[in-house]
C-alpha cells in the first residue's frame, strides 16, 4: 500500500470548542456555545480542514460536554451544534462525552476513551494520529492514547498542558505543522 493509502487510515482528532468553533470566554476560561445561533466557526478552520483532507487525513471531533451532566445544556442542543458543524465542514466523525468528573467514565478527557472510540469507528490506529486541542485535558488525552499532540494556545487563564509535541496559536498553524511531519 502506498503512502496515500496509509494516510487515509490516519486521523486528526480535534477538540470542538476553541478549536473548530469559537469558545465563549468568561473570566479567562472557555465555555461551549449555548445554541447553534451562538456557534461561530473560527475564520481559519475551513481552510485548515481542507489542507488536512487534501493530505489524506480523516477528521474526528472529540469533545467533552459536561454541561449536559450538570443540567445546564441538553444533548439535543449539543447534537444540533455538531450537526451544524458537520454540515459546514468536512468532518468525518464525532464522539462526545456528556459526563462530569463524578461520573468516573472512561471518555471524559483527559482519559483517552473518545479518541479510541473515534479511531475504532474510522478503522484507524489512534497511535498514528494527532490530537489538536486548546486545553490541557485535550493534550493529556492525546498523550494517553499515544498520539502526537498540538496545543493551540488561546491564552486562557487555566492550567496549561505539561508536555506536547507542538504549540500553535491557530488551527491553521497547527495543521501546517502536522502536514509537514
Amino acid at each position: 500500500m502506498g503512502v496515500h493509502g496509509q494516510a487515509l487510515n490516519r486521523v486528526v482528532f480535534l477538540d470542538r470548542d476553541g478549536v473548530i468553533n469559537a469558545a465563549v470566554v468568561r473570566g479567562g476560561k472557555p465555555f461551549s456555545p449555548v445554541s447553534v445561533g451562538e456557534t461561530r466557526i473560527l475564520e481559519d478552520v475551513p481552510g485548515a480542514l481542507a489542507l488536512l483532507k487534501a493530505a489524506g487525513f480523516r477528521l474526528a471531533v472529540v469533545t467533552n460536554q459536561p454541561d449536559v451532566a450538570r443540567g445546564i445544556q441538553t444533548r439535543e442542543v449539543v447534537e444540533a451544534i455538531n450537526a451544524f458543524l458537520a454540515s459546514e465542514l468536512p468532518l468525518d466523525h464525532f464522539e462526545v462525552c456528556y459526563h462530569d468528573e463524578a461520573d468516573a467514565c472512561d471518555c471524559r478527557k483527559p482519559k483517552p476513551g473518545l479518541i479510541f472510540r473515534s479511531a475504532q469507528a474510522l478503522g484507524a490506529d489512534a497511535t498514528k494520529g494527532f490530537v489538536i486541542g486548546d486545553r490541557w485535558r485535550d493534550i493529556e488525552a492525546g498523550r494517553s492514547a499515544g498520539c502526537r499532540t498540538v496545543w493551540i494556545d488561546r491564552g486562557y487563564n487555566e492550567k496549561l498542558p505539561s508536555k506536547f509535541d507542538h504549540r500553535a496559536t491557530s488551527l491553521l498553524a497547527a495543521v501546517q505543522w502536522i502536514v509537514d511531519q
